[in-house]
């Protein structure tokens, strides 16, 4: 997929002409740079640079055309400090990819927020609703879904992101690793569900798609942390042996419960647990803050994972 290379200036009431409606919003200037560090990087060298705004970061990354009115149509506690958003797309032309983001233009808060996509194109394509889970921050966009945000809010959407497991029906089968580190775990768990989709489908109807097996290393500082894990043990149950988890924590004071204790590790994730995955058939994704990207994908390197099997997202 091709980068897209922008250098433009906009206001926010203008990117949203291509939607249902015009949100009334501050005229803030947005100018895209093309110098812009792309947070989404595959076979390159992770170099941290000062903290930028989503637009700024996201700058080279692609975007879709198409801008979709949503009204948020459920919201739940993921944690203390996790918000989960579902959100109801006016718009049947808007599709997404396993793994990318939205843009996320708020009436009245003149910051665009960028916020991974947690559920999977499955869910959009059959009931039109999309779920976020956006952790509480100071950000504008972040900040108002937890002080703000209501049911039947609305909001407008556009997807963007490099960063994917979009297989197609005929390829050969692959096997993933997906590695995250806090809230990191969104994109991976979209990633997560849209393989349980096509195991389903691929059991179900045989429909052309080869699914390989995934394996998902997923660190917090502790199980409060963890996000969606009740899913994640769900998934692992439908699918034995095709979906694998171990959640790793490093700051757990209080007691582990009886259903995390099987899968649960105290201290992070080491080259000895990802060696053992080392294959050519085996890609490997990553999502969480820069200094965890650059630690396990030093380990990667250290145990011979080619540069271009490793694909990964910073996180801010």
């Amino acid at each position: 997929m091709a980068h897209a290379t922008v250098y433009v200036g906009f206001t926010v009431p203008q990117l949203l002409r291509g939607a249902s409606r015009i949100f009334p919003t501050h005229p803030a200037l947005v100018v895209l740079r093309h110098s812009a560090f792309c947070y989404c990087t595959t076979n390159g060298t992770i170099k941290s640079k000062r903290k930028m705004d989503h637009l700024e970061r996201t700058a080279n990354n692609f975007r879709q055309e198409v801008i979709s009115q949503a009204k948020v149509c459920g919201i739940t506690n993921e944690s203390e400090t996790v918000k989960r958003l579902r959100l109801a797309i006016a718009n049947k032309d808007f599709t997404f990819k396993a793994g990318q983001w939205v843009d996320f233009f708020i009436p009245g808060v003149s910051v665009v927020g960028g916020f991974s996509i947690c559920s999977s194109p499955g869910l959009l394509e059959q009931e039109g609703i999309l779920e976020l889970a956006v952790k509480h921050t100071v950000h504008p966009p972040a900040h108002w879904i937890h002080t703000e945000c209501t049911l039947d809010s609305e909001v407008a959407l556009r997807v963007g992101g490099d960063f994917f497991f979009d297989p197609q029906p005929g390829d050969s089968p692959v096997k993933l690793v997906l590695i995250a580190g806090g809230v990191g775990i969104n994109p991976l768990f979209s990633i997560l569900l849209h393989i349980a989709d096509l195991h389903g489908y691929q059991e179900g109807k045989g429909n052309g798609y080869k699914m390989g097996t995934v394996k998902l290393y997923y660190s917090a500082k502790n199980t409060s942390e963890l996000l969606f894990k009740k899913n994640i043990l769900g998934l692992m149950n439908a699918f034995p042996g095709k979906i694998t988890c171990r959640f790793h924590v490093t700051q757990q004071s209080s007691q582990i419960c009886k259903e995390l204790q099987p899968h649960v590790t105290e201290g992070r994730i080491s080259e000895k647990d990802l060696e053992k995955h080392v294959s050519n058939d085996t890609l490997w994704y990553i999502c969480g803050p820069p200094p965890m990207i650059e630690s396990i994908s030093k380990l990667l390197s250290n145990i011979g994972v080619p540069r271009n099997c490793v694909f990964f997202e910073k996180w801010w």
